[in-house]
Formats: C-alpha cells, structure tokens, sequence
C-alpha cells in the first residue's frame, strides 16, 4: 500500500526541511511548499522533494498545493499578519479534505501575551482544533537551541559567548528533534489527535552552562558575556534580524527570566516516547553548529567578527516601541506574561501532567 503524501510548509526553513528530509529517508512522497524558488529548494528537489511555490496566505495556492495530499506539516510564519495564513490554511485544508494537521505551536502561547506573535499562535491553536474530520496535533517546543547558538562564532573566533537571558534555565531543543517529534505524529497522526506534545532538550541549563558546553566544543576558552538588551538591539539591526522577530523576543527573554521555561521541571522525555530515541545533548547540537562555514576557526572568520564586533557599536539598533506604533500591534487591555497567568500555569501544568509514553512505531526501510 503506498505511503500518503505530506505537505510541509517552510520547507526551506530549519524545523521545515528537517521535516523534509526526514521524511524522506523514511521513503514517505513529500509535497514541499516553498516562497520561492532558490537554492535552497533546489536541494530539497535533488534530494527527492516535490517543491511547489505557495503564498501561505492565500488560500486558492494552499488549496492547490494540498490537492492530493493527506497530512501536512503547518510551520506558521513568523509575521504580523500570521493569524490570516492560519485561518487561510485551515480553510484551504477543508477545501482540499485534507486528512491531518501537524501544528508548530509555542510552549508561550497565551491569549493575553504582549507578544502578539504568541497572543496569534494561540489563536491558531483553536482555528485547527475546531476543523471538522481533521486530526490536529500541535508540537509545542520551549526555546530552541538554535537561538542560543547563531551566537557560536562570537565564542569560536572571538572567545565571547552572549547571555541574554541571566541565571534562568530552559532546556533548549534541536531544530532536528523538533522535526523528528513532527514526523513521528504525521506517520500515524490519528493516534495523536488532539493532543499537544513539548519536545525538549535533555537538561535545563544557564547561559553559563551552555558557555562551558560551547568552550569545550570549540576547544578553546570562551568568557559568558551578560549582553545588555541594547547592545542586542544594534546586534541585530546589525546581522538583519526581522524587527518583528526581535519585537517578541525581548518578552520571551523576560518569560525565560521569570521561570516560564522551566516550569513544572522543564524537561520531558516526549522524543524517547514517541520516536524511541532520547533528546540530543546541547554538547551535540553545538558540534554541529561550530562545524557550519561561518563559525569555523579561519583567519578570515576571525578578521571578520574582529570587525562586526568593534562596529555594532555604531549602529543605531531597532526601536521596537517606534517599530509597534508603525505597525499598529494591537495590544490586550490587561497584557500578562505566560508565567504569571494563573490559566497559563493551569493549562500548562495539565499539559505537562499529560505527556505519554508512546511506543514508537515501526519506521518503513529507507531505500
């Protein structure tokens, strides 16, 4: 009997490809839907990948790529407007009779966030959740490991590893587990409905924690540099960041000082329950990221961020509270932070308390 066909949104991104691929290797058709066509689809083609081009917020292109699909892997935009691709998938998954949803959500998800990417996302929650005959599973990580590590070069070329976030702990997940968490619901998603996974790392750690993981990794000494918000705001006009990105970051940063990502012991063992094999390190995500082309220990590396770092001092840095009056961010009458909502701690301590033991299913031979 032949395997049902997967669309996977954000294909070319870092949880969206890791989809792919995976998929992939486990000899599953895989339908990947793309903004455009670069080198980065290119290779999801080579690599056996249907690509088609697809605006995720029009509903007649959604529709259209889900046509002769079964399941799918939604992957929301991170975008003011992300509550209009929901809402205009949801409706092009009824169209398409599409049998499966497997939802990227946000272990902050809240109605009355002041992030308003996170008051969206649980907005999304409910729009899939309430579509007639289609499962709907959500994978609800808690902060990525990636978020952590984009900064590796500043501790392999220049011996300096920003901390953001002070003390406080989380237990930081892989794009690549987050990606095997998706995949293991889509292969049989009528097993998962309705329920809400939390993927995470193996141990809560500190910025100081993963600074001594980064030093041993790049074999070096590497100094734990308590970054000021203001220095990350000229960082990260400096690199490009979407401002939108950062406007909510700067309140997940206060959610993780406050406790949020470790709440109820912050760890579960979702990926061992569901895939059969444990959460990687941090140790081993980290290897990965040292031995990507802009953290390795080149001369022209180091001469680069040598100069990056001595400039970010002369650029301005974004202006979130000009950038949200810009963009007319609607705002709740009584905004509260994750961890200090009293529903939030309920909901998610229930969640928690939820977390299952699945025994892994038999994978089909990858040829």
């Amino acid at each position: 009997m032949p395997l049902p066909k997967i669309l996977v949104t954000g294909a070319t991104g870092k949880t969206g490809s890791a989809v792919v691929f995976q998929l992939l290797a486990r000899n599953y058709p895989v339908r990947a839907a793309v903004r455009v066509r670069d080198q980065r689809s290119a290779s999801l083609e080579r690599r056996g990948a249907e690509v088609v081009v697809a605006d995720l917020f029009d509903p007649d292109q959604l529709r259209d790529a889900m046509l002769g699909v079964q399941r799918a892997y939604y992957l929301p935009p991170i975008h003011p407007y992300a509550i209009h691709s929901a809402v205009a998938f949801a409706v092009a998954a009824q169209e398409a009779k599409l049998e499966s949803i497997v939802q990227l959500g946000q272990w902050l998800s809240h109605r009355s966030h002041p992030a308003l990417m996170t008051r969206q996302t649980w907005l999304m929650d409910r729009v899939f959740a309430r579509l007639p005959g289609i499962t709907h599973t959500i994978i609800n990580p808690g902060m990525f490991a990636d978020n952590f590590l984009r900064v590796i070069d500043f501790a392999a070329l220049l011996g300096l590893f920003p901390i953001l976030m002070g003390d406080s702990e989380c237990a930081p997940v892989s794009n690549e587990d987050i990606a095997r968490a998706a995949v293991a619901v889509l292969e049989q998603p009528e097993r998962h409905h309705g329920m809400t996974y939390r993927p995470t790392g193996p141990k809560l750690l500190a910025g100081t924690d993963m600074a001594r993981i980064v030093a041993r990794v790049v074999g070096h000494g590497v100094l734990p540099m308590k970054l000021p918000f203001w220095m990350f705001l000229k960082v990260a006009q400096q690199q490009g960041v979407d401002p939108f990105m950062i406007s909510s970051l700067r309140y997940y940063i206060e959610d993780n000082r406050n406790g949020a990502f470790s709440f109820e012991g912050g760890v579960t063992t979702v990926l061992e329950d569901l895939t059969g094999a444990p959460a990687e390190s941090f140790e081993t995500t980290a290897r990965r990221y040292a031995a990507m082309p802009f953290a390795r220990q080149t001369l022209r590396n180091r001469l680069r961020a040598f100069a990056n770092f001595n400039l970010t001092l002369f650029y301005p840095g974004y202006d979130l509270k000009r950038i949200d009056r810009a963009l007319g961010f609607p705002m709740p009458p009584n905004p509260t932070f994750s961890i200090e909502d009293e529903r939030w701690r309920r909901e998610h301590s229930q969640m928690m308390a939820r977390q299952p033991v699945v025994q892994p299913l038999h994978r089909p031979k990858a040829a």
